[in-house]
């Protein structure tokens, strides 16, 4: 579904992504994890075309995505920190995003009812606390039941019940045969919820290992199976 070929992004001598080669493919859920300056938002943003590469290529169902924007109705986006006009109203906010995506009309609703988003229409999204900012901004992700869909720390500033929502969707949605991409330094969701760990360090793929193989039927958790494999790979 995306494939992605000798990346590589540069920031005038800054090196933020290395020749990344990767082949996601949907019905599943990838942990895409890493230190702060790693790559990870740089690999995100360059799938959704918003960095452009200096070299490599990337194709989305087997179509390059250079100077082609169509390839973004198929994907949902849910940033870590939603930077719309705070004057907007929510209701405003909706109308707008329906109105660029046609197809949101037949789209999904279910978060947007789940997190009870009509009860805020009226309300300017800077009134919003962090938490019902990252609600709307989950529901316009959903929207228009996209195939592909990345979230950025999708939980961070959720209430519990609002986390299992989002998670229950995410799961669901991988059900649906969709391709889902998570960036989050929350180990304990992402043992819950991935069937795949890509760890970028130093701006390449250190790691690209499904859940099950580096558990190997121990029952051990994600994050101390991820913890013992890089300390191996990082002494040889």
């Amino acid at each position: 579904m995306i494939e992605i070929k000798g990346l590589h992004v540069s920031y005038g001598k800054y090196d933020a992504l290395k020749g990344i080669d990767l082949k996601l493919e949907k019905g599943q859920v990838i942990a895409l994890m890493g230190p702060n300056g790693s790559g990870k938002s740089t690999l995100m943003k360059s799938i959704l075309g918003l960095v452009i590469p200096c070299s490599g290529k990337i194709s989305v169902n087997g179509n390059d995505i250079r100077d082609n924007f169509i390839y973004r109705r198929n994907i949902g986006y849910m940033p870590q920190i939603a930077n719309y006009p705070e004057n907007l109203k929510v209701k405003e906010l909706f109308n707008i995003v329906e109105d660029i995506r046609d197809d949101i009309k037949k789209g999904d609703n279910e978060l947007t009812e789940k997190f009870e988003i009509n009860n805020i229409y009226e309300k300017n999204f800077g009134q919003l606390s962090g938490g019902y900012k990252q609600r709307v901004t989950a529901s316009i992700a959903f929207l228009s039941d996209p195939e592909i869909l990345i979230l950025d720390e999708p939980t961070a500033s959720l209430d519990p019940v609002s986390t299992e929502i989002i998670k229950s969707k995410i799961l669901d949605s991988k059900n649906k045969n969709k391709l889902i991409i998570i960036s989050s330094h929350i180990m304990s969701e992402m043992d819950e919820l991935a069937d795949r760990v890509i760890y970028l360090l130093d701006a390449k793929v250190h790691m690209d290992i499904s859940v099950k193989e580096i558990k190997n039927g121990s029952g051990e958790k994600l994050g101390k199976a991820i913890t013992r494999v890089l300390k191996k790979n990082i002494s040889i």
